[in-house]
């Protein structure tokens, strides 16, 4: 078992040796590509230096990532004289500074003949990022765990201008994220009812684990809240891209409550019983029940109908109806 163990090592190592290569590289910086800062960072690079790319820890909703170089308008004039070279799965994070590095070439070729450059990198399947007249995308996809890459700019002629040496080429890079963001929902019981079940759905779909980020798509969506033990909810939320919305819900007491209306001198009966404190909410059983507003000598009484989580308002109105004939 050991000498199989190894073997498989000794290939893993002599296939990576086949396909990376030492690059010395002049490094001058490490670009951190966040999604919080859509617009990404910049850094000047001359005609021999290079760069780091990293990506964040939370990269969840990357769908790739864009490098854009610009070149000054005078190097056009000595175009095929610099290349691009991209390297993934380096064996080290270098220092800043003249470093030996070992990595996998993922990309070169000469600086195209315009004065800016993009390259998108997918970093997952199902991507849709496509190559265009104004974009380049590489056919494999840089998994995030390839991440640090190394851009390098480099000579490909000898006996370069003077004038080539003293410029200056900017590099941008930034994230292309998903058109996703993730919601996390939490309960909070009410203190004479903990911890009863409920089932919850996102757009009618019951989520198992309401407690986990779900992703969504960006916009809205429909939040509904079912329990035989709590009221039920029903409300509406916004996904932003690339960002997470935490939701917590307040589950109360499904007993039903009649809210009465009216003038200051009525006298209010709820199956007979004298509604003392009319400015609190009244908790009644469900089903069947008779309410009746006393004004001096008026009287009127109506039968009310309660359902279990359900929440009524009961109001005395009196009419004024003026008429004008000729």
């Amino acid at each position: 078992m050991k000498t199989r163990y190894g073997v498989l090592v000794c290939l893993f190592f002599f296939n990576f040796q086949i396909h990376a290569e030492m690059v010395r590289a002049l490094i001058t910086g490490n670009l951190v590509i966040a999604q919080d800062n859509p617009a990404g960072v910049s850094i000047p690079l001359s005609y021999v230096s290079s760069t780091l790319i990293t990506l964040d820890k939370e990269v969840r909703f990357f769908r790739g990532v864009e490098l854009e170089l610009t070149v000054p308008q005078t190097y056009l004039a000595y175009r095929g004289s610099l290349a691009i070279a991209l390297y993934a799965d380096l064996n080290h994070i270098p220092d800043f500074g003249i470093a030996d590095v070992l990595g996998r070439q993922i990309s070169f070729e000469p600086i195209p003949n315009k004065i800016q450059t993009i390259y998108q990198l997918p970093l997952r399947p199902a991507h849709g990022l496509k190559t265009t007249p104004y974009v380049s995308v590489p056919t494999d996809i840089i998994p995030p765990s390839s991440f640090p890459i190394l851009f390098r700019l480099m000579p490909v002629i000898k006996g370069l201008n003077e004038e080539i040496e003293s410029m200056s080429f900017q590099l941008n890079v930034k994230p292309i994220l998903s058109n996703e963001g993730a919601v996390r929902i939490a309960c909070r019981y009410p203190e004479q009812l903990q911890g009863k079940p409920v089932i919850i759905l996102i757009d009618d779909v019951v989520i198992e684990h309401p407690g986990d980020e779900q992703l969504l798509r960006e916009g809205e969506h429909h939040l509904i809240v079912l329990s035989d033990d709590y009221r039920n909810e029903s409300r509406r939320f916004l996904i932003e891209r690339g960002k997470i919305l935490d939701i917590t819900i307040a589950l109360q007491d499904p007993t039903p409550l009649v809210f009465f209306e009216a003038p200051a001198d009525a006298r209010i009966y709820f199956d007979n019983e004298l509604v003392v404190n009319t400015l609190k909410p009244y908790a009644v059983e469900p089903g069947t029940h008779e309410v009746t507003f006393r004004m001096s000598d008026y009287s009127v009484t109506r039968p009310l109908t309660v359902q279990k989580g359900k929440t009524y308002k009961v109001a005395l109105t009196v009419d004024l109806t003026i008429s004008e004939s000729e």
